[in-house]
């Protein structure tokens, strides 16, 4: 019975291949056609050659070099054999926990921007928001708000606190600026606190708030500002900028200024209709 043999095309087609993957595994000796026409050139592989092939694709998913996967075939020893899949058997089961544990922090991260969607829904332009009263730390003034400091701000509120302090604070997944008229400074909202140097308490009660990006934060906080002196005719002494997450590598901030007012002195309705930025 005649032998048969499959084009390169056919071959490629059956071990999900490319035609010139086949030809670079010719020139490197790893799977040699087992005819080639002497007229055309043309290269024409056995059963066996496929088999060979189909060996090959499944120890790439072992993430083995294929000078790797030439010396394995070359094999002819059972105990060598027996020993490199037990190596493979034990480099699969690291990567299983490695998706296992890469699956688990997709879905933490997952839940946080799902906590932060629902959490940060706010109307367009300018609003009014009632806050209970917060408690804060602030830390050290700071020249300059950076991105990286904003993304990494708690520790600048863990490195004030001693080893037993750290036990009995815990701090909302919030970064925010305090500003003042003597300067600009990260704060952290506490969650759990104990009396210590640092922390201050912010009122309850009606801010003035808008969303708005790095390029025009101070135009809509003077305008903020500027509605709170002329429409309450208090001056709040500070404002508080958080950080919003709107992307992966997005974000915004949510500007919030002290009105001085109860919810019941206000018409909501009508203040957030009135302003736009």
């Amino acid at each position: 019975m005649e032998k048969s043999y499959f084009s390169i095309g056919d071959a490629a087609a059956q071990v999900h291949m490319t035609s010139e993957t086949l030809r670079h595994y010719d020139r490197i000796g790893l799977v040699k056609p087992s005819k080639v026409d002497p007229h055309t050139k043309y290269r024409y592989y056995s059963a066996e050659d496929i088999v060979r092939l189909n060996t090959i694709h499944a120890l790439q998913q072992m993430d083995l070099p294929l000078q790797e996967i030439k010396r394995v075939l070359e094999y002819d020893d059972l105990e060598k054999i027996i020993l490199f899949l037990a190596q493979a058997e034990q480099k699969a089961d690291e990567k299983i926990a490695a998706l296992r544990y890469s699956k688990a922090k997709i879905q933490m991260v997952r839940a946080d921007y799902e906590k932060k969607l629902h959490g940060w829904q706010t109307p367009e332009g300018i609003f009014i928001q009632k806050f209970p009263e917060r408690v804060i730390m602030l830390a050290d003034p700071v020249e300059k708000i950076t991105v990286a400091d904003l993304w990494s701000y708690q520790r600048h509120f863990y490195q004030r606190l001693s080893n037993t302090q750290k036990e009995q604070f815990a701090f909302e997944d919030l970064a925010g600026v305090y500003r003042d008229d003597a300067a600009a400074r990260y704060f952290a909202v506490c969650t759990r606190y104990v009396a210590i140097d640092g922390l201050i308490t912010i009122p309850a009660g009606i801010y003035l708030c808008a969303d708005c990006t790095e390029e025009n934060q101070k135009e809509t906080l003077d305008q903020l500002l500027h509605l709170v002196k002329t429409e309450y005719h208090v001056d709040p002494g500070f404002s508080l900028q958080f950080v919003v997450i709107s992307g992966i590598l997005q974000w915004k901030y949510q500007l919030q200024v002290y009105t001085g007012e109860s919810l019941k002195d206000v018409d909501i309705c009508t203040l957030t209709q009135s302003h736009s930025l």
